[in-house]
């Protein structure tokens, strides 16, 4: 019997530009104490269908049915929802920083669902609080109780919401994109925790993730979600292993964790519809490579396969017979013996402590040592606060170093005066993290990518106007949207936005800090191999930040492995993969997914087709 059950679940939610059909028909069954996992990209309505459940969308309107413990939670009286968020259905939110209140201690806040739920006494409460908080791996429970959110690392707060989510014991718990700003081991102890809270408490968790390859290693079924539409249902091991549709192919296919050696990513080609629209064919024909002529025009029947993957689509032996052939090889790259920029015994230490009290010494940086040649990508991964970022913002001459040198084009950083510094910026640009945030949102595009001509005295008018417009072309945007602001262009488009600004002045190092990891792994594709295409037409420098070793493995000729602010291990991408010495790399390859390899031929077969409704 399911413990959650979906049948023609949907949403519509109403909006000055129209309705918003955010989720259409929507059917599964969720088996107690298993790991179902949601899959899709940004806008395929993973999101909203869990709010719909959990009764968060007061203004949309919501059809269909879905059963828990015997009840229709759909028109449940609110006061009946209430009851049931926390006590039998909890949730774990993607970012545990925004979801926790700054200015209330972490034990406050657990201990406040306790009171919302129960009659319990202050003491009792602390106490079931503590409990909870050494079974999710905090140390110290009874010491941290009284600490604040901002006390915490990210991991540390994403167990504290975890914590949150079980105090009451519910059956089944909704974790939304939990892990993705998360360091690789830490993604992999709140997924371990969360399978031993689940085996502990026989709680049934829904895990909703762009990280297929995590996915395919904890699910034990999977639905894959595009516009709303429900596209294929199954068992994980069967989807990932020989997906029935051709967007879950595509998908696999655009993620880094199915890597090949020499390969290019193929991304997902096109954009998700607009959700204002109701498609008179298959809502992914626009960007089906497979595509049917019957399949822009009529509604694509639901079919059942042998091993019960369900698939709505046109293709009656699925997408693993019609899988386009791996993407052509990409050439080998001859390393130039020349130093772009040369790194050599680099110390940083900060002197922390309260402002009356004596300060003490805090070591950043332990004696670093790098080189970075002519067309190469070196890739620097590591655990958060081993170290990364500070390094590259003193590669970058943001920050000083407290001794060694940093050496770019042979010339010492240390030794350059202010005018020689403003040359110098030319020559190292940086590609940030977070897209939407590294540019003014009160600024056109136009403006923000031609700012380094105007801030140089490189170009002006007419000719600085031609200079972006080529820019855009070259990175994939459209010349026509120069006057358009940030907030009209998707992430991934943002991001490409973010690499024309830095493309501009032709620099000799470009400094990409974790340039990918908040895009879907479709966009994702998408922006790693233009930064490879644009590497090899114009023969530029990286310096790639990153803590999925998926992507870096994908991108980088060589990987410096960092710790404890020093690198424990430098080689080859290949090799450090293939055989990685230290115990540290060791670690950090273990903790990183990967998805199974494709199954090719006739393995399942039809065996129902039936119109959906």
């Amino acid at each position: 019997m399911a413990i959650l059950e979906a049948k023609g679940l949907t949403v519509d939610i109403p909006t000055e530009d129209g309705t918003v059909h955010a989720v259409r028909n929507v059917s599964f069954s969720i088996r107690p104490g298993s790991l179902f996992g949601i899959a899709g990209e940004s806008g395929s309505g993973k999101s909203v269908l869990t709010q719909a459940v959990m009764g968060l969308l007061p203004n949309a309107d919501i059809g269909g049915e879905v059963w828990f413990e015997g009840r229709n939670l759909i028109g449940l009286p609110q006061e009946e929802m209430r009851r049931l968020r926390g006590g039998r259905i909890g949730m774990i939110f993607q970012d545990p920083l925004s979801s926790l209140h700054p200015f209330y201690t972490i034990g406050a806040q657990i201990a406040e669902v306790l009171h919302a739920h129960e009659k319990i006494s202050p003491a009792d409460a602390r106490e079931r609080v503590v409990e909870m908080l050494g079974k999710v791996g905090i140390p110290s429970p009874a010491e941290r109780y009284d600490d604040y959110p901002h006390q915490f690392s990210g991991g540390m707060r994403q167990r504290v919401m975890i914590a949150m989510a079980l105090i009451l014991k519910p059956a089944l718990i909704i974790a939304d994109e939990p892990t993705t700003a998360l360091d690789v081991t830490v993604q992999a102890q709140i997924v371990a925790l969360l399978d031993a809270m689940r085996r502990d408490f026989g709680t049934t968790v829904i895990l909703i993730t762009h990280d297929l390859g995590l996915l395919s290693s904890v699910a034990d079924d999977v639905m894959v979600m595009y516009a709303g539409h429900r596209l294929e249902y199954g068992r994980a091991a069967d989807v990932f292993r020989a997906p029935a549709h051709p967007y879950t192919a595509g998908l696999l296919r655009s993620t880094p964790a199915s890597y090949r050696p020499g390969t290019e990513l193929a991304p997902v080609s096109g954009r998700p519809p607009s959700l204002l629209a109701t498609p008179t064919g298959c809502i992914f024909a626009p960007r089906c490579a497979e595509a049917l002529p019957r399949c822009s025009s009529e509604p694509p029947p639901l079919r059942r396969f042998s091993d019960d993957v369900e698939s709505l689509c046109w293709l009656e032996d699925g997408a693993s017979a019609a899988r386009p052939a791996a993407a052509a090889a990409v050439a080998a790259k001859a390393i130039k013996p020349e130093l772009v920029a040369e790194v050599e015994d680099v110390r940083l230490t900060y002197h922390v402590g309260s402002f009356f009290g004596p300060k003490r010494a805090l070591d950043v940086l332990k004696g670093i040592n790098l080189t970075i040649g002519r067309g190469e990508t070196v890739g620097l991964v590591g655990e958060s606060g081993c170290g990364k970022s500070t390094l590259a913002r003193i590669v970058a001459g943001l920050v000083p170093a407290t001794s060694g040198h940093v050496r770019v084009l042979g010339r010492d950083m240390s030794t350059l005066d202010a005018r020689q510094w403003r040359d110098m910026r030319r020559e190292v640009q940086l590609v940030f993290q977070d897209p939407f945030g590294s540019l003014n949102p009160r600024r056109r595009v136009g403006a923000i990518i031609g700012d380094p001509f105007r801030l140089h005295g490189l170009a002006s008018g007419e000719e600085r106007r031609e200079k972006v417009r080529h820019l855009m072309e070259r990175v994939g945007l459209n010349p026509e949207h120069y006057n358009r602001f940030p907030a009209e262009f998707s992430g991934g488009q943002r991001q490409r936005i973010g690499i024309a600004r830095a493309l501009a002045l032709n620099p000799a190092l470009i400094i990409c800090d974790e340039p990918v990891s908040a895009l879907d792994v479709s966009i994702q594709a998408q922006v790693l191999n233009l930064l490879r295409e644009l590497q090899r037409d114009l023969g530029l420098t990286y310096l790639f930040i990153s803590h999925d070793l998926s992507v870096v493995r994908h991108v980088c000729d060589r990987i410096a492995v960092m710790q404890g602010g020093r690198i424990v291990e430098m080689e080859t991408a290949e090799r450090l993969f293939a055989d990685p010495q230290h115990d540290y790399t060791k670690t950090l390859l273990s903790a990183s997914k990967t998805l199974p390899a494709f199954e090719e031929g006739g393995r399942r077969s039809l065996i129902e087709t039936r119109v959906a409704s």
